[in-house]
């Protein structure tokens, strides 16, 4: 799993889009410490977080399984932007078939579970689909045999208070093991002066 940081809103306009309700724009330090310190009093300790809506990030998140983006999926106050099957499938049509125990050859391909059964199952399924592209079904039909270990990546834009929700929930132990890791990259990814407002919500210590 690789997560790049691709961009991101400056703190001052965050601070801007707060100092607009009180004209208080004379005051900012343009993203400095007065400013930052207004953003977690009025996003965080005030509750007013619709304020923290103007904060936005993409990341370029590489490498995740398709039951991890599932679970992403399921934050819907973001935009996904998916590597697409129907046009990305032919990557396997030259490879050979995986031989059962090879899990580092199959994890080009796959994202590995640890468990031993559950892995060879899913190379198995891997052939099985290298089976079905190779005699010329089409990528939209042989796709249904994708195991859900298969990789994928995606361009992923986020606003700071949907990214505190999703840090609070996929960060805690009962997540699923591989989006506890992608919330883990996405928190070291995030800009060095922005961490502050996202640390009460972070599981990881």
């Amino acid at each position: 799993m690789k997560v790049t940081l691709m961009h991101h809103t400056p703190l001052e306009v965050c601070a801007h889009a707060i100092r607009t309700c009180w004209q208080s724009f004379d005051k900012s330090d343009k993203g400095g410490p007065k400013d930052r310190e207004l953003i977690d009093r009025v996003g965080n300790k005030y509750k007013h977080a619709s304020t923290l809506e103007h904060l936005v990030y993409t990341f370029y998140i590489k490498g995740i399984s398709r039951a991890l983006l599932q679970e992403l999926a399921r934050h819907r106050m973001a935009s996904l932007s998916v590597k697409s099957t129907r046009y990305t499938l032919k990557e396997l049509k030259n490879e050979e078939p995986f031989k059962e125990n090879d899990f580092e050859k199959a994890s080009k391909y796959l994202v590995m579970t640890g468990n031993e059964t559950v892995d060879k199952m899913s190379i198995l399924a891997l052939n099985n689909l290298q089976k079905v592209l190779k005699e010329g079904i089409s990528n939209d039909i042989a796709k249904y045999c994708l195991p859900e270990s298969y990789k994928s990546e995606l361009t992923w834009t986020v606003n700071a208070r949907s990214l505190q929700n999703f840090l609070n929930l996929r960060s805690s132990k009962e997540a699923l093991w591989e989006i506890r890791e992608l919330s883990r990259e996405i928190f070291k990814a995030l800009p060095e002066d922005h961490k502050y407002l996202f640390e009460e919500v972070f599981h990881f210590k």
